[in-house]
């Protein structure tokens, strides 16, 4: 009492300081208990399934009986943002949305979800969207049951260290089989049966007790221990006004505009210039908390600023370590795309770099052929990522392109012991600096009807795959564990065992380690010159095959020529297969009416020198469109 006495009659202004200092202590104490019970009313989840299981037409009604979106907003696949996502009825990129839950118990919570691809290729948004989430709706269709995906999200779920609530969806349907897909939760993927909802995303069935479910049963994000910002990126989109949009999920402290961050995978420093959540355009807040999803605006112009995983932390007070579980995400198919116009190069590397921005698996870098021009080698996750790629490149830069038969990235053994990575043909050494060569593998799930168990052992012999195990599931479904080379796969095996199963299979694969293998580089040769843009590793058994199925197209689409053209398939300097376009011949016999033979005859000889000299000093013209349509075709 006596300190406080002396201060006010010494010093009347102190007072008014301690009584604000003992407001903004207060302030901060308010602040302090206000930020642990938002935490302990939010919940962060993500929905993963199967393909085409019913997860985004969850995510809408979840919207809908939420109240996030109005009446007005109202449409299918709402969180499917691009066009080519609606079309196609899939989701390539994953998109988090907040919600605001008045639940039974009175109490309103803040549901951060995440929607998530289905599609093996983007494996890795699912992955990273789990890593900023508590908890997972596992969706199973009721008619299809347990598929090889359903199997892999669950372990992608259980490695985050996940809740996982299983949700039996589109129980309206006729085919429906709900005590079946009950039995597979258990013995496939050991759940509890009780434990699973009955709902129809479709139909509006069961939403609430998946959102009771969801409070009752998901963990609040852990409370942190220290004020340092630490700040996951999980996913980042391209803006042309305002640059790259990072979205994070905050784990400890808190960002605000102003902040001055620091990027931990790169060590930048940046200025953040907005943050914000998703409810689910985006909606600007003024600061984000720890437990909070949304999305941080800095100014950040390049792809290569930001990398999916990394960690954000402050530049004052900085984060020692960066969150678990940032890894660079590495390519596994290559292919080559070029504009069909030279003239548009520049303007398709301006597209590329716009394309990373938006999607961290997708690489690339500049390369040239003989045949196609200048163009770019690009990396992609699977052949779907590939496809997707090539078609925003038409759609949102009104690009036409071509691209080369895709392949994946070898591992080359030479004679000096070094060994170098191959992921174009064009570039493996000659075959005497060869020791060998190994091509990376996959493990593959493939999940079939009992009938089908044949014909799936063949298509794995033929792919030249090794069988490793059988598993029973239940009494008309088996698991079949197969090691297969990815070049195998990537084209034609998955639309094979489709039509082989009638629909009913199913495969989901993980990369495995590199086997070496009978592995030959197959040249094309069209009148005695290679052409680069043909030019595939393949294996010695299959070689002949393939050449025969390239030089035998090659044929159909080359135009005729002057003089002969032979198309051939070397593996060397060995020939292994050839086609002969014949040349187009004029009648130079046409005016002549009788007399002797002899004439005729003079003229032929005559006729067939000329071709000879053409022959020796012509250069066969292969038109674009013969590239096109012989890439194209996946022959």
């Amino acid at each position: 009492m006596k300190i406080h006495e002396n201060q006010e009659k010494s010093a009347p202004v102190s007072r008014k300081a301690g009584l604000r200092g003992r407001f903004t202590f207060k302030k901060m104490t308010l602040g302090l208990r206000l930020l642990t019970m938002s935490i302990e009313l939010t919940r962060n989840f993500s929905i993963i399934a199967h393909i085409d299981h019913g997860k985004t037409t969850l995510s809408d009604r979840l919207l809908e009986t939420t109240a996030t979106i109005s009446q007005r907003q109202k449409q299918d696949q709402l969180l499917d943002s691009m066009d080519l996502e609606r079309e196609r009825g899939i989701t390539i990129k994953s998109h988090p949305v907040t919600m605001k839950y008045l639940a039974k118990d009175g109490k309103t919570y803040q549901l951060n979800l995440a929607d998530t691809p289905g599609h093996v290729d983007f494996s890795y948004e699912v992955s990273r969207s789990l890593a900023a989430c508590e908890g997972a709706l596992l969706l199973v269709d009721a008619a299809q049951g347990v598929e090889a995906q359903t199997v892999a999200n669950m372990h992608l779920a259980h490695q985050a260290g996940l809740y996982v609530i299983p949700v039996i969806n589109k129980i309206d349907l006729p085919s429906a089989d709900i005590p079946a897909v009950r039995r597979q939760l258990e013995e496939i993927l050991a759940i509890p049966s009780d434990e699973a909802i009955e709902a129809s995303a479709k139909m509006g069935i069961g939403v609430v007790d998946i959102l009771e479910a969801i409070v009752k049963r998901v963990p609040s994000p852990a409370k942190p221990t220290d004020q340092i910002l630490r700040a996951l990126v999980f996913d980042s989109v391209f803006d042309a006004y305002r640059g790259v949009v990072s979205y994070v999920r905050i784990f400890s402290g808190e960002v605000k505009r102003g902040t001055a961050i620091r990027m931990m995978a790169t060590g930048k420093t940046y200025e953040v210039k907005e943050v914000g959540v998703f409810t689910p355009k985006q909606s600007p807040r003024d600061k984000l908390f720890p437990g909070d999803v949304g999305y941080l605006i800095a100014n950040m112009k390049s792809s290569t600023e930001v990398k999916i995983g990394d960690t954000i932390t402050d530049t004052r007070i900085s984060a020692t370590e960066p969150l678990p579980g940032f890894k660079e995400i590495q390519p596994m198919v290559f292919s080559g795309i070029y504009p069909i116009s030279t003239d548009d190069f520049e303007q398709l590397k301006l597209a590329m770099g716009k394309l990373q921005i938006n999607d961290s698996a997708f690489s690339y870098q500049a390369e040239s052929s003989v045949a196609l021009g200048f163009g770019f080698r690009c990396g992609f996750l699977g052949l779907l990522h590939m496809e997707i790629v090539q078609e925003r490149l038409r759609r949102e830069f009104n690009m036409d392109v071509i691209s080369t038969y895709p392949g994946v990235v070898y591992k080359v053994k030479l004679t000096d012991g070094t060994e170098i990575e191959v992921d174009n043909p064009s570039f493996l050494p000659e075959p005497q600096s060869i020791v060998e060569i190994s091509e990376p593998t996959v493990k593959a799930y493939i999940m079939t009807p009992n009938d089908y168990i044949g014909d799936m052992m063949k298509l794995v012999a033929e792919k030249r795959g090794e069988l490793v195990n059988t598993e029973t599931l239940d009494s008309g479904r088996v698991l079949l564990s197969a090691i297969l080379p990815l070049n195998e796969i990537l084209v034609d095996f998955n639309d094979r065992l489709k039509s082989m199963t009638r629909g009913y299979g199913s495969m989901d694969y993980e990369h495995s380690d590199y086997q070496v293998g009978k592995l030959v580089k197959m040249d094309i040769l069209i009148a005695g010159e290679p052409v680069d843009a043909f030019s595939v590793i393949v294996h010695r058994d299959k070689a002949e095959s393939r050449g025969r199925q390239l030089a035998a197209k090659l044929r159909d689409v080359i135009p005729q020529q002057l003089f002969t053209v032979a198309i051939q398939a070397a593996i060397g300097g060995k020939i292994i297969a050839r086609e002969s376009i014949s040349a187009l011949r004029k009648n130079v016999t046409a005016k002549c009416y009788g007399g002797d033979i002899s004439r005729k005859r003079k003229l032929l000889d005559k006729q067939k020198e000329g071709k000879k000299k053409m022959k020796a000093i012509g250069r066969v013209n292969i038109p674009q469109d013969a590239f096109i349509k012989v890439l194209k075709s996946g022959d």
